[in-house]
């Protein structure tokens, strides 16, 4: 069986089918290339055959992308020169859709040659539209559901094949600027509006509107083989070309801060290949995409935020047990998070029973969706029977005995073990023995939790981040006692309400806490050795992260910093390593500068809480040394507090794959996404130079830094972590 399938109808119009064998939305392999070629050239070498339609045998979909896979398929098969294996397969992938683009055409006259028209009857994305802006036309059926995008700057590229030559040549590159280099993705009609697709018809016109527009004669020469073509917006030299790219550059490097290799490739491609003819445009576009390919930026990405990240949301590390998809779940608290876990819940359709300890607490929980609806409302994404169907799945309620028939608990109340004992009791009270019970907690050890557990076999710690229904990540902790049904439960759930999950064994503050706690401790002790604050945040922004330390502690609140660290020297007593760090924060919460949310941090803020900079305050108490480190010294303290306690975690066992260990930094506290995560950066420098790092570290700046044994190992071996670590290696 083929992916690409032909008939022709009495009319002489082919329709050209993509169908991929075994999967439920289409995606380009190297086989696939060949196929459609072969059926290009059947259009055009037989007379009886007037044009072509290509569409999709996939049911709401013409196409998700390339397969990724196709990307080592070509590596590989270069043996020793794998860029070359890069470009010459792009270039090959450039040579046939310039084939369907120019259709037969006479290369000097523009006369002759059959229309190619691309029927989109949903989600297109991608190669899925590259092959499309290929066509002479395209129509897309009016499918609210639909996405149209080329979203591959998402994971660590660009588009590649075309895509970005033809879109920024069809609608002028600034037009093209949020649909390339930020990856916007419009249903049809947007799309439409936006001029990606040419016309938007009902589904079931789709392909007799294709048909007709194939009869119909069409002028089928692309505005930029026409002779006189200018490009839309003018071009890099152009008086009002100049200031777009002008424009351009700073955008990008302000939004990238020069960490992210694809939007600076991109942005290149586009400018240098609007100085030139079409063909040779394309051949620098595939110069670029090799370039990028080639850098181990791209390559960790894609494999993070797209492989391994998909892996996980279809349970690669579920262990074996019947369906556990929840039909009915209670939450318990509803304030900011419990709200949240509500509003998500119901979104994915399942009944909600949200209970809090007045029926006053529990209304204004409920009343956090009725505040989320009316915005997509507003937005027009929501309409009023969606917004009255959600709502009517959350009883809002004080009445522990409305429990009954849920299967799984999610407890959010207040962080402290006896509050959360008796609500344990209290439910357990109400439910049945096959309820999971699952506490929502960011601190406090699942196994001693679920000593107040009827069943600590099902009981199971699900760490939310927050606002739970913008961040993708959800934590699932294995107690000791934990089951592998209630870990089936967990999963199964974060998959219905469109999470990632990853999957940990309970330690102290987990994986995520456990790792960003000293990222935020790394900051503030420099503030106490005269490091300019400036130094610090700006220096972690132009290594990747979100937010600065500093920034990132007015974020979340100095008390509860303070919090976290009474509670942390209270358990591990004289071997608590952080009293430098104490100092300064808890000085803070003795000014009452307790961040954000009191309008004064390490930040100042208006009053409408909008930060206006660093606090003046934080150097005359901690005055600014004359001698500053250098910026990859204070980069490097950053990022090693984070990945050393990431291969401690792996060391330990809380962490049993790499995978979740390198999607939960980024989607969990924003790692430098453009390093694919801890792993994935200790890979792309190597173990041996960060072993190196850490001694050198270690005997500048304490103990903190010492080289766990297993990077130590794996640096005498010369060994990578993927390599050794990573799905393959474990399924060998």
């Amino acid at each position: 069986m083929t992916d690409f399938t032909m008939t022709t109808d009495a009319d002489g119009v082919a329709t050209i089918v993509w169908d991929t064998v075994g999967k439920s939305m289409n995606v380009m392999t190297l086989v696939a290339w060949d196929d459609l070629e072969a059926l290009v050239d059947q259009v055009l070498a037989d007379d009886a055959i007037k044009g072509a339609i290509i569409t999709s045998g996939k049911p709401g979909s013409f196409a998700g992308g390339m397969d990724l896979n196709v990307i080592a398929q070509m590596k590989d098969m270069a043996g020793d020169n794998p860029a070359k294996g890069l470009f010459d397969g792009i270039m090959n992938a450039h040579r046939i859709m310039r084939k369907i683009e120019r259709a037969g055409m006479d290369p000097k006259t523009n006369k002759g040659g059959k229309p190619f028209v691309a029927a989109l009857p949903g989600t297109a994305l991608g190669i899925g539209l590259e092959i499309p802006l290929s066509c002479h036309r395209i129509i897309a059926a009016d499918n609210p559901k639909a996405k149209i995008g080329l979203p591959e700057i998402m994971v660590g590229i660009f588009p590649g094949a075309g895509g970005t030559t033809r879109l920024s040549r069809k609608l002028g590159a600034m037009a093209a600027s949020p649909l390339l280099l930020e990856g916007k993705l419009n249903d049809p009609v947007k799309a439409k509006a936006a001029g990606v697709v040419d016309e938007v018809v009902p589904a079931d016109e789709l392909l007799s509107a294709a048909k007709a527009w194939v009869l119909s004669e069409p002028n089928i020469v692309k505005p930029w083989d026409e002779k006189g073509y200018k490009m839309p917006g003018g071009t890099p030299y152009h008086p009002a070309g100049f200031m777009t790219f002008v424009g351009a550059s700073a955008m990008v490097n302000g939004k990238t801060q020069g960490v992210y290799p694809a939007a600076k490739a991109l942005l290149s491609a586009v400018y240098e290949g609007a100085m030139v003819p079409f063909d040779t445009a394309l051949k620098i576009e595939a110069r670029w995409f090799t370039n990028v390919l080639m850098n181990p930026s791209s390559s960790a990405m894609i494999r993070s935020l797209f492989i391994n990240k998909e892996a996980l949301e279809k349970g690669a590390n579920r262990p074996e047990a019947p369906d556990q998809k929840v039909k009915k779940v209670g939450v318990i608290g509803a304030g900011m998070m419990g709200a949240g876990i509500a509003l998500v819940s119901a979104l994915a359709g399942i009944e909600v029973v949200l209970i809090d300890s007045t029926q006053e607490a529990a209304d204004k929980g409920k009343s956090y969706t009725t505040a989320h609806l009316d915005k997509g409302i507003a937005r027009k994404k929501v309409t009023e029977d969606k917004k009255e169907a959600v709502l009517g799945l959350i009883n809002a309620t004080t009445d522990y005995d409305a429990l009954k028939g849920c299967d799984l608990i999610v407890e959010a109340v207040f962080e402290d073990v006896g509050v959360k004992a008796e609500v344990t009791a209290k439910v357990q009270a109400a439910t049945g023995p096959d309820c999971i019970f699952a506490t929502n907690t960011s601190t406090l050890p699942i196994t001693e939790l679920a000593k107040a557990s009827a069943d600590p076999e099902k009981f199971i710690g699900i760490h939310f981040f927050s606002p739970v229904d913008k961040m993708l990540l959800v934590e699932i902790i294995k107690g000791k006692e934990t089951g592998d049904v209630a870990v089936a439960k967990a999963l199964d759930y974060v998959r219905q309400i469109k999470k990632t999950p990853i999957v940990v064994n309970d330690e102290r503050f987990f994986y995520a806490n456990r790792c960003i706690i000293p990222y935020i401790n790394e900051g503030i002790r420099m503030v106490k050795e005269g490091v300019e604050p400036a130094l610090i945040e700006n220096a972690a922004k132009l290594v990747g992260m979100p937010l600065g330390p500093l920034q990132l502690v007015d974020e979340t609140s100095v008390d509860l910093g303070v919090k976290i660290a009474k509670a942390t020297k209270a358990a591990v007593g004289d071997a608590y390593p952080d009293g430098e760090v104490d100092e300064v924060l808890f000085w803070m919460f003795d000014q009452k500068r307790l961040g954000r949310k009191s309008n004064a941090g390490f930040y100042t803020y208006d009053d409408k809480g909008k930060r206006l900079g660093l606090w003046d305050g934080l150097g005359a108490q901690y005055p600014v040394a004359d001698e500053q480190p250098d910026l990859i010294t204070v980069q490097h303290r950053l990022l090693f507090a984070q990945v050393l306690e990431a291969v401690r975690a792996l060391e330990e066992g809380v962490l049993e794959d790499i995978r979740e260990g390198d999607v939960g930094a980024i989607l969990g506290w924003g790692f430098a996404p453009w390093s694919g995560g801890p792993f994935s950066w200790l890979d792309i420098i190597g173990t041996p130079y960060a072993a190196e790092r850490c001694d050198q570290l270690t005997e500048e700046f304490g103990a903190r830094f010492t080289t766990p044994a297993l990077l130590r190992e794996m640096a005498d071996k010369g060994q990578e972590f993927y390599k050794r670590f990573g799905a393959a290696a474990q399924a060998a």
